[in-house]
C-alpha cells in the first residue's frame, strides 16, 4: 500500500499556505503527512498551529541571502521518507490542491510501477482580485485557466513529456525514483534553473517525466515581473552551472529577454548581469 507525503516550501506567503492547508484537510486520499519547510521564516508555525488537527511536520531551515530552494526540497523528502513515505508529492504554496489530488498522483504512479517517473498535474492559473468567498470548488474551477504551454491528457491519461519541461509547482514521484535522480542539486540557490535541472538528473537516471490528465491543482495569484529582472543575478549564476553540467542554456526565453533589456550579457558561453536586481522573493 502507498504512503504518500505531501511536500511544501515556502517563504512568506502565509495566506496562500493557509488556504493551502484548508485544502489539504480535504482530500480524499490524505497524506501521510503534510511536510512544511520553512526557508527562514519563523512565522510558519503560527499559520500550520490553525490546523492543528492535520498530521504536519515542521522543517526550519536557517535564513539565508538568497532562497535554498533546491536544498529545502530535499529535506522536505528526507524528512517524508523518514516518517515512512514511499511517495512524495512536491506542490508549491502558491498551489491549491483539488481534492482528488492526491489520490490521482498515486493511482499514477501505481500505473507506472516499474519505471523511473515523476509526474505533473494539471495547474490552472486564478485571477487578480478573488474574494475569500471565491476559494471554493466550484469558483476555482469556473476562474482557473490553464498554462498555454502544458499538455493537457484527458481525465486519467499519462502522456510523456519532455523532461526540460519539468516544473516543481506540483509533481509526484517514488522515494525510489527521488533516490535514483539523486535528488535536486543544492549549488543551485535563488530563483531558476533547479527545476530543469532535476529533470536532465532524472533523464539521466533512466526516467522520464509524464503529463497527468488530473491531480489538479489551482495556482493562487500573486504579482510577478516577465522576464523575473528582480532575480536576474541569481538566473545568470544558475544559468551558467547548468551549462557546465549540461552542455546547454536553461530558461532560454528569460535569457534571451533580459539581454534584450540589457539586465544580462554574456562573455563567451558565461553569462553576466550588468544591471544588478534584487534577491526579493517576488
Amino acid at each position: 500500500m502507498t504512503a504518500a507525503a505531501l511536500i511544501t516550501i515556502v517563504s512568506g506567503r502565509h495566506t496562500h499556505l493557509r488556504r493551502q492547508r484548508d485544502w489539504v484537510a480535504a482530500q480524499s486520499e490524505p497524506p501521510i503527512t503534510h511536510v512544511v519547510v520553512s526557508m527562514g521564516d519563523p512565522g510558519i508555525r503560527e499559520v500550520l498551529e490553525r490546523r492543528a488537527e492535520l498530521p504536519t511536520e515542521l522543517v526550519e531551515l536557517p535564513p539565508t541571502a538568497e532562497l535554498p530552494l533546491a536544498a529545502a526540497r530535499n529535506a522536505g523528502v528526507a524528512r517524508a521518507e523518514q516518517l515512512g513515505a514511499d511517495t512524495v508529492v512536491l506542490l508549491d504554496v502558491d498551489c491549491l490542491p483539488h481534492r482528488d489530488l492526491m489520490a490521482n498522483y498515486t493511482r499514477a504512479l501505481v500505473q507506472l510501477a516499474g519505471r523511473r517517473a515523476v509526474v505533473s498535474g494539471r495547474v490552472q492559473y486564478l485571477p487578480e482580485g478573488m474574494a475569500e468567498a471565491d476559494y471554493t470548488a466550484d469558483g476555482v474551477a469556473r476562474m482557473g485557466r490553464d498554462h498555454a504551454a502544458r499538455v493537457l491528457p484527458g481525465p486519467g491519461e499519462l502522456v510523456e513529456a519532455d523532461p526540460r519541461m519539468l516544473w516543481s509547482l506540483s509533481i509526484a514521484t517514488t522515494v525510489g525514483t527521488w533516490h535514483a535522480a539523486g535528488g535536486f542539486d543544492e549549488r543551485y540557490v535563488g530563483y531558476g534553473g533547479e527545476d530543469t535541472d532535476f529533470g536532465q538528473r532524472l533523464a539521466r537516471a533512466g526516467g522520464s517525466l509524464w503529463w497527468l490528465g488530473g491531480a489538479g491543482a489551482y495556482h493562487q495569484y500573486h504579482p510577478t515581473q516577465s522576464p523575473p529582472v528582480q532575480h536576474a543575478a541569481a538566473i545568470a549564476r544558475n544559468a551558467n552551472l547548468f551549462r557546465r553540467t549540461w552542455g546547454f542554456d536553461p530558461m532560454e526565453g528569460w535569457l534571451r529577454e533580459l539581454h534584450v533589456r540589457g539586465v544580462l550579457t554574456r562573455t563567451g558561453e558565461d553569462w553576466h548581469v550588468l544591471e544588478q536586481g534584487s534577491t526579493d522573493d517576488a
